[in-house]
Protein backbone atom coordinates (compact mmCIF):
# COMPACT_ATOMS: atom_id res chain seq x y z
CA UNK A 1 0.00 0.00 0.00
CA UNK A 2 1.06 3.48 -1.01
CA UNK A 3 0.19 6.04 0.86
CA UNK A 4 2.70 9.32 -0.36
CA UNK A 5 4.38 10.19 -3.45
CA UNK A 6 7.43 12.46 -4.28
CA UNK A 7 8.48 14.91 -6.43
CA UNK A 8 9.85 12.35 -8.63
CA UNK A 9 6.68 10.23 -8.96
CA UNK A 10 4.94 13.01 -9.59
CA UNK A 11 7.37 14.09 -12.76
CA UNK A 12 7.14 10.70 -14.20
CA UNK A 13 2.94 10.33 -13.76
CA UNK A 14 2.71 14.34 -15.58
CA UNK A 15 5.12 13.02 -18.28
CA UNK A 16 3.05 9.52 -18.50
CA UNK A 17 -0.28 11.54 -18.52
CA UNK A 18 1.03 13.83 -20.98
CA UNK A 19 2.61 10.68 -23.28
CA UNK A 20 -1.00 8.76 -23.62
CA UNK A 21 -2.46 12.26 -24.80
CA UNK A 22 -0.25 12.24 -27.47
CA UNK A 23 -0.94 8.87 -28.51
CA UNK A 24 -4.63 9.53 -28.03
CA UNK A 25 -4.58 12.78 -30.01
CA UNK A 26 -6.57 12.04 -32.97
CA UNK A 27 -9.13 9.42 -31.61
CA UNK A 28 -9.61 12.57 -29.53
CA UNK A 29 -10.08 14.98 -32.69
CA UNK A 30 -12.34 12.33 -34.25
CA UNK A 31 -14.89 12.98 -31.07
CA UNK A 32 -15.53 16.79 -32.31
CA UNK A 33 -18.61 17.95 -33.15
CA UNK A 34 -18.25 20.11 -35.84
CA UNK A 35 -16.64 18.00 -38.87
CA UNK A 36 -14.39 21.51 -39.72
CA UNK A 37 -10.62 21.20 -40.59
CA UNK A 38 -9.86 22.88 -37.46
CA UNK A 39 -7.18 22.88 -34.66
CA UNK A 40 -8.86 19.81 -32.94
CA UNK A 41 -8.71 19.41 -28.98
CA UNK A 42 -6.82 16.75 -28.66
CA UNK A 43 -3.94 18.21 -30.95
CA UNK A 44 -4.22 21.60 -28.62
CA UNK A 45 -4.51 19.75 -25.29
CA UNK A 46 -1.21 17.85 -26.87
CA UNK A 47 0.72 20.50 -27.78
CA UNK A 48 -0.12 22.19 -24.31
CA UNK A 49 0.88 19.42 -22.18
CA UNK A 50 4.01 18.72 -24.35
CA UNK A 51 5.09 22.27 -23.91
CA UNK A 52 5.24 21.84 -20.22
CA UNK A 53 6.44 17.94 -20.67
CA UNK A 54 9.63 19.15 -22.31
CA UNK A 55 10.60 21.10 -19.25
CA UNK A 56 9.34 18.61 -16.77
CA UNK A 57 11.84 15.72 -19.03
CA UNK A 58 15.21 17.82 -18.92
CA UNK A 59 14.92 18.10 -14.82
CA UNK A 60 17.41 15.56 -13.00
CA UNK A 61 16.02 15.47 -10.14
CA UNK A 62 13.26 18.04 -9.46
CA UNK A 63 11.68 18.99 -6.03
CA UNK A 64 8.15 19.88 -6.04
CA UNK A 65 8.19 23.50 -6.03
CA UNK A 66 10.99 23.57 -9.59
CA UNK A 67 8.51 20.51 -10.82
CA UNK A 68 5.27 22.22 -10.06
CA UNK A 69 7.13 25.68 -11.79
CA UNK A 70 7.81 23.71 -14.69
CA UNK A 71 4.31 22.21 -15.29
CA UNK A 72 2.31 25.75 -14.67
CA UNK A 73 4.84 27.74 -16.66
CA UNK A 74 5.39 25.28 -19.54
CA UNK A 75 1.60 24.46 -20.00
CA UNK A 76 0.84 28.19 -19.32
CA UNK A 77 3.09 29.21 -22.20
CA UNK A 78 2.19 26.35 -24.35
CA UNK A 79 -1.54 26.53 -24.20
CA UNK A 80 -3.34 26.53 -27.62
CA UNK A 81 -6.87 26.52 -28.00
CA UNK A 82 -9.53 26.84 -25.70
CA UNK A 83 -9.40 22.90 -24.24
CA UNK A 84 -5.33 23.70 -24.36
CA UNK A 85 -5.93 27.20 -22.23
CA UNK A 86 -8.64 25.45 -19.75
CA UNK A 87 -5.90 22.64 -19.29
CA UNK A 88 -3.13 24.66 -18.29
CA UNK A 89 -5.25 26.74 -15.98
CA UNK A 90 -6.30 22.95 -14.14
CA UNK A 91 -2.39 22.34 -13.96
CA UNK A 92 -1.15 26.25 -12.69
CA UNK A 93 -4.49 25.59 -9.87
CA UNK A 94 -3.58 21.81 -8.81
CA UNK A 95 0.22 22.80 -8.74
CA UNK A 96 -0.23 26.19 -6.78
CA UNK A 97 -1.75 24.12 -4.17
CA UNK A 98 1.25 21.31 -3.94
CA UNK A 99 4.46 23.57 -4.40
CA UNK A 100 5.02 23.66 -1.01
CA UNK A 101 4.70 20.39 0.07
CA UNK A 102 7.62 17.51 0.09
CA UNK A 103 5.47 14.00 -0.44
CA UNK A 104 1.64 14.45 -1.47
CA UNK A 105 -1.32 12.21 0.30
CA UNK A 106 -4.95 11.92 -0.38
CA UNK A 107 -5.92 14.62 1.63
CA UNK A 108 -3.46 17.18 -0.63
CA UNK A 109 -4.50 15.63 -3.68
CA UNK A 110 -7.87 16.35 -2.67
CA UNK A 111 -7.19 20.10 -1.94
CA UNK A 112 -5.28 20.40 -5.21
CA UNK A 113 -7.59 19.01 -7.04
CA UNK A 114 -10.58 21.57 -5.69
CA UNK A 115 -8.24 23.87 -6.51
CA UNK A 116 -7.45 22.96 -9.97
CA UNK A 117 -11.01 22.93 -10.55
CA UNK A 118 -11.89 26.44 -9.05
CA UNK A 119 -8.67 27.95 -10.82
CA UNK A 120 -10.15 26.56 -14.27
CA UNK A 121 -13.83 27.74 -13.72
CA UNK A 122 -12.61 31.23 -13.05
CA UNK A 123 -10.57 31.17 -16.47
CA UNK A 124 -13.79 30.80 -18.51
CA UNK A 125 -16.15 33.77 -18.50
CA UNK A 126 -19.62 31.57 -19.21
CA UNK A 127 -18.25 27.75 -18.16
CA UNK A 128 -20.45 25.31 -19.63
CA UNK A 129 -21.33 22.22 -17.93
CA UNK A 130 -20.80 18.99 -20.15
CA UNK A 131 -17.35 19.70 -21.15
CA UNK A 132 -13.85 18.95 -19.67
CA UNK A 133 -14.67 21.51 -16.51
CA UNK A 134 -17.47 18.95 -15.74
CA UNK A 135 -15.48 15.79 -16.30
CA UNK A 136 -12.58 17.65 -14.02
CA UNK A 137 -14.98 18.46 -10.92
CA UNK A 138 -16.48 15.14 -11.19
CA UNK A 139 -12.97 14.43 -9.94
CA UNK A 140 -12.57 16.48 -7.31
CA UNK A 141 -15.86 15.76 -5.85
CA UNK A 142 -15.27 11.93 -5.53
CA UNK A 143 -11.38 13.03 -4.46
CA UNK A 144 -12.95 14.90 -1.39
CA UNK A 145 -15.24 12.22 -0.75
CA UNK A 146 -12.54 9.25 -0.24
CA UNK A 147 -10.35 12.01 1.56
CA UNK A 148 -13.47 12.13 3.85
CA UNK A 149 -13.98 8.35 4.21
CA UNK A 150 -10.50 8.17 5.63
CA UNK A 151 -9.04 6.46 2.41
CA UNK A 152 -5.05 5.96 2.79
CA UNK A 153 -4.49 3.69 0.14
CA UNK A 154 -3.38 5.60 -2.98
CA UNK A 155 -3.85 3.17 -5.79
CA UNK A 156 -7.16 2.39 -4.53
CA UNK A 157 -7.86 6.53 -4.49
CA UNK A 158 -6.72 7.28 -7.82
CA UNK A 159 -8.59 3.89 -9.28
CA UNK A 160 -11.75 5.61 -7.64
CA UNK A 161 -11.56 8.80 -8.87
CA UNK A 162 -10.98 7.94 -12.44
CA UNK A 163 -13.74 5.45 -12.45
CA UNK A 164 -15.88 8.27 -11.31
CA UNK A 165 -14.70 10.58 -13.60
CA UNK A 166 -14.87 8.10 -16.27
CA UNK A 167 -18.59 8.02 -15.42
CA UNK A 168 -19.28 11.45 -15.18
CA UNK A 169 -17.97 12.25 -18.84
CA UNK A 170 -19.78 9.19 -20.30
CA UNK A 171 -22.93 11.72 -19.02
CA UNK A 172 -21.88 14.84 -20.75
CA UNK A 173 -24.23 13.52 -23.67
CA UNK A 174 -27.01 14.54 -21.88
CA UNK A 175 -25.98 17.67 -20.76
CA UNK A 176 -25.06 19.04 -24.12
CA UNK A 177 -28.03 18.17 -26.95
CA UNK A 178 -24.93 18.64 -29.45
CA UNK A 179 -23.01 15.87 -27.87
CA UNK A 180 -25.88 13.83 -27.96
CA UNK A 181 -26.97 14.44 -31.52
CA UNK A 182 -23.52 13.90 -32.72
CA UNK A 183 -23.52 10.02 -30.34
CA UNK A 184 -20.21 11.35 -28.64
CA UNK A 185 -18.91 12.25 -25.54
CA UNK A 186 -17.28 15.83 -24.95
CA UNK A 187 -13.58 15.84 -26.65
CA UNK A 188 -11.96 18.04 -23.92
CA UNK A 189 -12.94 15.66 -20.96
CA UNK A 190 -12.01 12.37 -22.66
CA UNK A 191 -8.31 14.57 -23.17
CA UNK A 192 -8.24 15.13 -19.37
CA UNK A 193 -9.21 11.51 -18.84
CA UNK A 194 -6.50 10.17 -21.17
CA UNK A 195 -4.10 12.31 -19.28
CA UNK A 196 -5.19 10.61 -15.87
CA UNK A 197 -5.18 7.14 -16.84
CA UNK A 198 -1.71 7.86 -18.10
CA UNK A 199 -0.86 8.94 -14.85
CA UNK A 200 -2.32 5.98 -13.00
CA UNK A 201 -0.35 3.64 -15.47
CA UNK A 202 3.05 4.86 -14.01
CA UNK A 203 2.21 5.18 -10.48
CA UNK A 204 1.32 1.66 -10.70
CA UNK A 205 4.61 0.53 -12.24
CA UNK A 206 3.70 -0.01 -15.80
CA UNK A 207 6.69 -0.11 -18.15
CA UNK A 208 6.36 2.78 -20.22
CA UNK A 209 8.40 4.78 -22.29
CA UNK A 210 8.67 8.67 -21.36
CA UNK A 211 10.90 9.90 -23.80
CA UNK A 212 9.55 13.55 -25.05
CA UNK A 213 10.95 14.45 -28.18
CA UNK A 214 11.29 18.05 -29.55
CA UNK A 215 9.15 20.67 -30.14
CA UNK A 216 6.00 19.60 -32.43
CA UNK A 217 5.32 23.30 -33.33
CA UNK A 218 7.59 26.06 -34.67
CA UNK A 219 4.89 28.59 -34.28
CA UNK A 220 6.12 28.79 -30.23
CA UNK A 221 9.84 28.31 -30.40
CA UNK A 222 12.48 30.75 -30.06
CA UNK A 223 13.71 28.87 -32.54
CA UNK A 224 11.99 30.39 -35.03
CA UNK A 225 14.10 33.34 -34.94
CA UNK A 226 16.43 31.31 -37.16
CA UNK A 227 14.01 30.67 -39.77
CA UNK A 228 12.82 34.43 -39.97
CA UNK A 229 16.50 35.76 -39.72
CA UNK A 230 17.57 32.76 -43.18
CA UNK A 231 17.35 35.65 -45.57
CA UNK A 232 18.83 38.02 -43.68
CA UNK A 233 22.38 39.53 -42.07
CA UNK A 234 22.69 38.27 -38.36
CA UNK A 235 23.08 40.97 -36.36
CA UNK A 236 23.94 38.92 -33.09
CA UNK A 237 24.60 35.27 -33.29
CA UNK A 238 23.98 33.13 -30.30
CA UNK A 239 20.15 32.59 -29.40
CA UNK A 240 20.04 32.79 -25.85
CA UNK A 241 17.59 31.34 -24.01
CA UNK A 242 16.94 29.91 -19.89
CA UNK A 243 14.55 30.17 -16.90
CA UNK A 244 15.23 32.27 -13.74
CA UNK A 245 14.46 30.67 -10.68
CA UNK A 246 13.77 33.91 -8.96
CA UNK A 247 15.80 33.95 -5.51
CA UNK A 248 15.03 37.84 -4.80
CA UNK A 249 12.11 40.17 -5.77
CA UNK A 250 11.41 41.21 -9.51
CA UNK A 251 9.17 43.98 -9.52
CA UNK A 252 8.09 45.95 -12.31
CA UNK A 253 11.34 48.60 -12.18
CA UNK A 254 13.88 45.15 -12.00
CA UNK A 255 11.93 43.73 -14.64
CA UNK A 256 12.76 47.20 -16.63
CA UNK A 257 16.30 47.44 -15.55
CA UNK A 258 16.43 43.98 -16.77
CA UNK A 259 15.03 44.42 -20.36
CA UNK A 260 17.34 47.68 -20.89
CA UNK A 261 20.07 45.71 -20.16
CA UNK A 262 19.55 42.98 -22.61
CA UNK A 263 18.43 45.55 -25.22
CA UNK A 264 22.16 46.83 -24.30
CA UNK A 265 23.42 43.90 -25.83
CA UNK A 266 21.24 41.96 -28.12
CA UNK A 267 17.96 42.22 -29.69
CA UNK A 268 15.04 39.96 -30.19
CA UNK A 269 14.18 40.19 -26.06
CA UNK A 270 11.08 38.36 -24.33
CA UNK A 271 11.55 38.66 -20.82
CA UNK A 272 7.99 36.80 -19.12
CA UNK A 273 7.64 37.25 -15.48
CA UNK A 274 5.16 34.58 -13.80
CA UNK A 275 4.83 34.23 -10.04
CA UNK A 276 8.78 33.12 -9.23
CA UNK A 277 9.69 32.09 -12.66
CA UNK A 278 11.31 34.46 -15.28
CA UNK A 279 11.52 32.68 -18.69
CA UNK A 280 14.25 34.81 -21.34
CA UNK A 281 14.80 34.47 -25.41
CA UNK A 282 17.58 37.11 -26.17
CA UNK A 283 19.99 37.43 -29.32
CA UNK A 284 23.31 38.16 -28.16
CA UNK A 285 26.87 37.75 -29.40
CA UNK A 286 28.06 37.86 -25.59
CA UNK A 287 25.71 35.29 -23.94
CA UNK A 288 27.83 35.14 -20.92
CA UNK A 289 26.96 38.99 -20.11
CA UNK A 290 23.22 37.80 -20.21
CA UNK A 291 23.81 34.91 -17.73
CA UNK A 292 25.89 36.90 -15.62
CA UNK A 293 23.13 39.51 -15.03
CA UNK A 294 20.30 36.60 -15.06
CA UNK A 295 22.64 35.31 -12.02
CA UNK A 296 21.67 38.73 -9.95
CA UNK A 297 18.08 37.28 -10.05
CA UNK A 298 17.93 33.76 -9.04
CA UNK A 299 19.92 30.40 -10.31
CA UNK A 300 19.09 29.23 -13.81
CA UNK A 301 17.83 25.80 -15.47
CA UNK A 302 16.58 25.51 -18.74
CA UNK A 303 19.93 26.92 -20.49
CA UNK A 304 20.23 26.62 -24.40
CA UNK A 305 22.04 28.74 -26.37
CA UNK A 306 22.23 28.33 -30.18
CA UNK A 307 25.00 29.75 -32.53
CA UNK A 308 22.21 30.94 -35.20
CA UNK A 309 25.47 31.61 -38.00
CA UNK A 310 26.43 28.55 -37.89
CA UNK A 311 22.73 27.11 -38.54
CA UNK A 312 22.44 29.46 -41.30
CA UNK A 313 24.86 28.35 -42.94
CA UNK A 314 24.14 24.44 -42.47
CA UNK A 315 20.94 25.61 -43.76
CA UNK A 316 22.12 27.20 -46.71
CA UNK A 317 24.49 24.72 -47.89
CA UNK A 318 21.77 21.55 -47.62
CA UNK A 319 20.05 24.23 -49.96
CA UNK A 320 22.66 24.52 -52.54
CA UNK A 321 22.31 28.51 -51.54
CA UNK A 322 24.44 31.62 -51.01
CA UNK A 323 23.62 33.61 -48.26
CA UNK A 324 21.93 36.69 -49.38
CA UNK A 325 22.87 39.89 -47.12
CA UNK A 326 20.42 42.81 -45.78
CA UNK A 327 20.24 44.87 -43.05
CA UNK A 328 18.67 43.80 -40.18
CA UNK A 329 15.00 45.52 -39.46
CA UNK A 330 14.42 48.67 -37.45
CA UNK A 331 12.87 48.65 -34.40
CA UNK A 332 9.33 49.75 -33.88
CA UNK A 333 9.13 53.21 -32.97
CA UNK A 334 7.57 53.59 -29.31
CA UNK A 335 3.48 53.93 -29.92
CA UNK A 336 1.06 54.81 -27.03
CA UNK A 337 -1.17 52.36 -28.62
CA UNK A 338 -0.45 49.34 -30.53
CA UNK A 339 -2.72 46.07 -32.52
CA UNK A 340 -2.18 42.64 -32.64
CA UNK A 341 -4.18 40.79 -34.94
CA UNK A 342 -4.56 36.81 -35.55
CA UNK A 343 -5.29 36.32 -39.39
CA UNK A 344 -3.76 33.88 -41.82
CA UNK A 345 -3.92 35.00 -46.05
CA UNK A 346 -1.89 37.07 -47.77
CA UNK A 347 -5.29 39.25 -48.52
CA UNK A 348 -6.40 39.44 -45.37
CA UNK A 349 -3.13 40.12 -43.94
CA UNK A 350 -2.60 43.70 -45.88
CA UNK A 351 -5.75 44.58 -45.31
CA UNK A 352 -5.40 44.17 -41.44
CA UNK A 353 -1.99 45.88 -41.93
CA UNK A 354 -3.35 48.76 -44.13
CA UNK A 355 -5.85 49.87 -41.34
CA UNK A 356 -2.79 49.91 -38.53
CA UNK A 357 -2.03 46.71 -37.55
CA UNK A 358 1.32 46.26 -36.40
CA UNK A 359 1.62 42.60 -36.08
CA UNK A 360 -0.02 39.61 -37.37
CA UNK A 361 0.31 36.50 -35.66
CA UNK A 362 0.14 34.20 -38.54
CA UNK A 363 -2.63 31.16 -37.48
CA UNK A 364 -6.12 30.34 -37.04
CA UNK A 365 -8.58 27.70 -37.53
CA UNK A 366 -5.90 24.94 -37.90
CA UNK A 367 -3.45 26.08 -35.78
CA UNK A 368 -4.34 27.74 -32.70
CA UNK A 369 -1.56 30.20 -31.39
CA UNK A 370 -0.26 29.61 -28.21
CA UNK A 371 -0.13 31.96 -25.33
CA UNK A 372 4.02 32.24 -25.90
CA UNK A 373 3.06 32.82 -29.13
CA UNK A 374 0.88 35.90 -27.81
CA UNK A 375 3.31 37.02 -25.41
CA UNK A 376 6.00 37.17 -28.13
CA UNK A 377 3.39 39.55 -30.28
CA UNK A 378 3.08 42.17 -27.51
CA UNK A 379 6.98 41.87 -26.75
CA UNK A 380 7.34 43.26 -30.26
CA UNK A 381 4.87 45.57 -30.04
CA UNK A 382 6.61 48.91 -28.49
CA UNK A 383 3.29 50.37 -27.55
CA UNK A 384 1.70 51.43 -23.89
CA UNK A 385 -1.38 49.89 -24.20
CA UNK A 386 -1.76 46.99 -26.82
CA UNK A 387 -4.74 45.91 -28.69
CA UNK A 388 -5.35 41.94 -29.47
CA UNK A 389 -8.07 40.77 -31.95
CA UNK A 390 -8.17 37.05 -31.81
CA UNK A 391 -10.61 36.51 -34.41
CA UNK A 392 -11.43 32.80 -33.48
CA UNK A 393 -13.31 31.82 -30.88
CA UNK A 394 -11.27 29.09 -29.74
CA UNK A 395 -8.52 31.58 -29.39
CA UNK A 396 -9.89 33.98 -27.25
CA UNK A 397 -8.83 32.23 -23.88
CA UNK A 398 -5.15 31.97 -25.40
CA UNK A 399 -5.10 36.06 -25.34
CA UNK A 400 -7.01 36.32 -22.16
CA UNK A 401 -3.96 34.30 -20.56
CA UNK A 402 -1.40 36.45 -21.96
CA UNK A 403 -3.41 39.37 -20.66
CA UNK A 404 -2.75 38.22 -17.11
CA UNK A 405 0.60 37.53 -17.60
CA UNK A 406 1.72 40.71 -19.29
CA UNK A 407 3.12 43.54 -15.98
CA UNK A 408 4.56 46.51 -18.18
CA UNK A 409 2.02 47.37 -20.73
CA UNK A 410 -2.03 47.81 -20.77
CA UNK A 411 -3.35 44.35 -22.67
CA UNK A 412 -6.86 44.80 -24.11
CA UNK A 413 -8.35 41.42 -25.77
CA UNK A 414 -11.16 42.37 -27.96
CA UNK A 415 -13.00 39.19 -28.42
CA UNK A 416 -13.34 39.40 -32.49
CA UNK A 417 -14.74 35.65 -32.96
CA UNK A 418 -14.00 36.49 -36.54
CA UNK A 419 -12.14 38.29 -39.07
CA UNK A 420 -14.81 40.50 -40.03
CA UNK A 421 -15.27 41.02 -36.60
CA UNK A 422 -11.34 41.89 -36.16
CA UNK A 423 -11.68 44.29 -39.64
CA UNK A 424 -15.03 45.92 -38.24
CA UNK A 425 -13.28 46.24 -34.32
CA UNK A 426 -10.07 47.81 -35.66
CA UNK A 427 -12.10 50.26 -38.17
CA UNK A 428 -14.09 51.71 -34.97
CA UNK A 429 -11.10 52.89 -32.70
CA UNK A 430 -11.39 56.57 -32.39
CA UNK A 431 -7.85 57.97 -30.77
CA UNK A 432 -9.07 60.09 -28.69
CA UNK A 433 -11.04 57.65 -27.06
CA UNK A 434 -9.75 55.28 -23.66
CA UNK A 435 -8.73 52.10 -23.53
CA UNK A 436 -11.52 51.05 -21.84
CA UNK A 437 -14.18 52.98 -23.97
CA UNK A 438 -12.74 51.85 -27.07
CA UNK A 439 -13.22 48.20 -26.08
CA UNK A 440 -16.98 48.78 -25.28
CA UNK A 441 -17.55 50.63 -28.33
CA UNK A 442 -15.62 47.93 -30.91
CA UNK A 443 -17.36 45.28 -28.97
CA UNK A 444 -20.74 46.70 -29.65
CA UNK A 445 -19.81 47.43 -33.42
CA UNK A 446 -18.69 43.66 -34.37
CA UNK A 447 -22.34 42.63 -32.03
CA UNK A 448 -23.90 44.09 -35.64
CA UNK A 449 -21.87 42.10 -38.02
CA UNK A 450 -22.77 38.74 -39.28
CA UNK A 451 -20.43 36.09 -40.58
CA UNK A 452 -20.52 33.22 -42.82
CA UNK A 453 -18.07 30.71 -43.68
CA UNK A 454 -17.51 28.16 -46.28
CA UNK A 455 -15.12 25.34 -45.93
CA UNK A 456 -15.27 21.26 -46.06
CA UNK A 457 -16.58 18.70 -43.91
CA UNK A 458 -13.77 16.05 -42.91
CA UNK A 459 -16.09 13.51 -41.38
CA UNK A 460 -19.62 11.80 -41.38
CA UNK A 461 -21.65 13.61 -39.25
CA UNK A 462 -25.16 15.07 -37.80
CA UNK A 463 -25.71 18.23 -36.63
CA UNK A 464 -28.00 21.00 -36.51
CA UNK A 465 -30.48 18.72 -38.10
CA UNK A 466 -28.63 18.09 -40.91
CA UNK A 467 -26.68 15.09 -42.81
CA UNK A 468 -22.88 16.00 -43.72
CA UNK A 469 -20.53 13.62 -45.00
CA UNK A 470 -17.25 13.64 -45.53
CA UNK A 471 -16.28 16.19 -48.01
CA UNK A 472 -19.32 18.22 -48.49
CA UNK A 473 -18.86 21.59 -48.55
CA UNK A 474 -20.21 23.56 -45.52
CA UNK A 475 -21.88 27.32 -44.57
CA UNK A 476 -21.16 28.35 -41.01
CA UNK A 477 -22.95 31.20 -39.63
CA UNK A 478 -22.15 32.79 -36.10
CA UNK A 479 -24.86 30.39 -34.63
CA UNK A 480 -24.55 26.84 -37.11
CA UNK A 481 -24.63 25.54 -39.96
CA UNK A 482 -26.46 27.29 -42.91
CA UNK A 483 -26.11 25.40 -46.02
CA UNK A 484 -24.81 22.04 -46.87
CA UNK A 485 -24.13 21.04 -50.57
CA UNK A 486 -21.68 19.71 -53.41
CA UNK A 487 -21.09 22.46 -55.12
CA UNK A 488 -19.24 25.59 -53.39
CA UNK A 489 -20.78 28.66 -55.26
CA UNK A 490 -24.57 27.23 -54.70
CA UNK A 491 -23.62 26.19 -50.86
CA UNK A 492 -21.87 30.38 -50.50
CA UNK A 493 -24.87 31.45 -52.05
CA UNK A 494 -27.56 29.42 -50.15
CA UNK A 495 -25.34 30.37 -46.49
CA UNK A 496 -25.86 34.19 -47.80
CA UNK A 497 -29.77 33.54 -48.63
CA UNK A 498 -29.85 32.81 -44.59
CA UNK A 499 -27.81 35.51 -43.18
CA UNK A 500 -29.71 38.50 -44.79
CA UNK A 501 -32.21 40.33 -43.53
CA UNK A 502 -33.80 43.51 -44.19
CA UNK A 503 -31.80 45.69 -42.04
CA UNK A 504 -28.22 44.70 -43.84
CA UNK A 505 -26.80 47.02 -46.27
CA UNK A 506 -23.33 46.29 -46.98
CA UNK A 507 -21.90 42.36 -48.02
CA UNK A 508 -18.24 41.86 -48.28
CA UNK A 509 -16.62 38.73 -50.12
CA UNK A 510 -13.01 37.53 -49.22
CA UNK A 511 -12.16 34.44 -50.99
CA UNK A 512 -9.72 32.57 -50.32
CA UNK A 513 -6.20 30.88 -51.64
CA UNK A 514 -8.03 28.25 -53.36
CA UNK A 515 -10.92 30.36 -55.62
CA UNK A 516 -10.26 32.07 -58.83
CA UNK A 517 -10.91 35.54 -59.42
CA UNK A 518 -13.86 34.89 -62.08
CA UNK A 519 -15.56 32.45 -59.76
CA UNK A 520 -15.94 34.98 -56.85
CA UNK A 521 -16.83 37.46 -59.47
CA UNK A 522 -19.36 35.35 -60.76
CA UNK A 523 -20.54 34.70 -56.79
CA UNK A 524 -20.84 38.42 -56.27
CA UNK A 525 -23.05 38.92 -59.60
CA UNK A 526 -25.31 36.32 -57.85
CA UNK A 527 -25.10 37.60 -55.06
CA UNK A 528 -26.10 41.08 -55.71
CA UNK A 529 -28.90 39.97 -58.44
CA UNK A 530 -30.10 39.00 -55.40
CA UNK A 531 -29.77 41.72 -53.47
CA UNK A 532 -30.03 44.57 -55.34
CA UNK A 533 -30.48 47.38 -52.43
CA UNK A 534 -27.23 46.09 -50.89
CA UNK A 535 -23.64 47.07 -51.79
CA UNK A 536 -21.46 44.15 -52.63
CA UNK A 537 -17.71 44.01 -51.99
CA UNK A 538 -15.61 41.72 -53.44
CA UNK A 539 -11.61 40.96 -52.27
CA UNK A 540 -9.07 38.55 -52.16
CA UNK A 541 -7.86 37.24 -49.02
CA UNK A 542 -5.92 34.24 -49.83
CA UNK A 543 -6.97 32.50 -46.36
CA UNK A 544 -6.62 28.69 -46.51
CA UNK A 545 -9.62 26.29 -45.53
CA UNK A 546 -11.94 28.89 -46.03
CA UNK A 547 -13.29 28.85 -49.66
CA UNK A 548 -14.83 32.35 -49.30
CA UNK A 549 -15.53 34.25 -45.98
CA UNK A 550 -18.92 36.56 -45.96
CA UNK A 551 -19.87 39.44 -43.78
CA UNK A 552 -22.89 41.18 -43.67
CA UNK A 553 -23.65 44.34 -41.97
Amino acid sequence: MTNTIDAKILAKMFLAGAKNLEAKKEWINDLNVFPVPDGDTGTNMTLTIMSAARDVAAMENPDMLSLCKAISSGSLRGARGNSGVILSQLFRGFTKSIRDKEELDIPVFADAFEKAVETAYKAVMKPKEGTILTVAKGASVRARELAKEGCDDLSVFFEEVIRYADEVLEQTPEMLPVLKQAGVVDSGGQGLMQVLKGAYDAFMGKELDLTIGGETTGASSAKASVNAQAEMEIKFGYCTEFIIMLSRNFNIKAEMDFKEYLESIGDSIVVVADDDVVKVHVHTNDPGLAIQKALKYGALSNLKIDNMRLEHQEKLFKAGQLPEQESPKEPMPHKEVGFIAVSVGDGINEIFKGLGVDHIIEGGQTMNPSTEDMLNAIEQVNADTVFIFPNNKNIILAANQAQMMVKDKKIVVVPTKTVPQGITAIINYVPDLTAEENAETMSGEMSNVKTGQVTYAVRDTVIDDKEIKQGDYMGIGDSGILSVGEDVADVTFRMVQEMMNEELELISIYYGEEIREDAAQGLKARIQEAFPSCDIELQYGGQPIYYYIISAE
